[in-house]
């Protein structure tokens, strides 16, 4: 009987130091996670605010598939700041964005310059609508009047 109390006791001992060092083991895991680079929601920001210009000289030039790769990298960061941003109300008024996306996913699925440059322009002002539901109203986008770089083509590959 003793000796099944020591080894009942041993086994125990064992267990609680296993247990202290899985503890510490999550402490330090989460304290890693708690301290890794997340991008801020104004990092997202310029990203879609290159793509949206981006976008636009795609669309105007026929390239579809670079319209159709811009507009869905802009859908790629409203989707991470909705992920990665939580703790910013603005994040919450992103959704909004939503029919005007459509609508511009639309009009490079039907290869449609003409209905592209109007939904270019109501997905343009949808984000100044957001911007000022948001009150950052003094953040105006427009539509570009020269490309984000002068080192990529916005003509179709032939």
């Amino acid at each position: 009987m003793v000796l099944t109390t020591l080894f009942f006791l041993a086994a125990c001992s064992q267990q609680g130091n296993n247990t202290q060092q899985l503890q510490a083991q999550i402490d330090s895991l989460q304290h890693k996670l708690d301290n890794t680079y997340k991008p801020g929601f104004g990092e997202f920001m310029s990203s879609i605010q290159v793509h949206h210009n981006k976008l636009w000289f795609a669309g105007t030039n026929n390239n579809w598939k670079l319209a159709d790769f811009e507009i869905n990298e802009i859908q790629e960061a409203l989707n991470d700041i909705q992920q990665f941003n939580t703790d910013r109300p603005e994040a919450r008024a992103i959704g909004m964005i939503n029919p005007a996306i459509d609508s511009v996913n639309n009009a490079i699925k039907q290869q449609n310059k003409s209905l592209f440059k109007s939904s270019y322009t109501l997905l343009t002002n949808t984000c100044n609508n957001c911007h000022k539901a948001t009150e950052h109203e003094f953040n105006v986008v427009t539509i570009p009047s020269h490309p984000p770089t002068s080192n990529q083509s916005f003509k179709p590959v032939q």
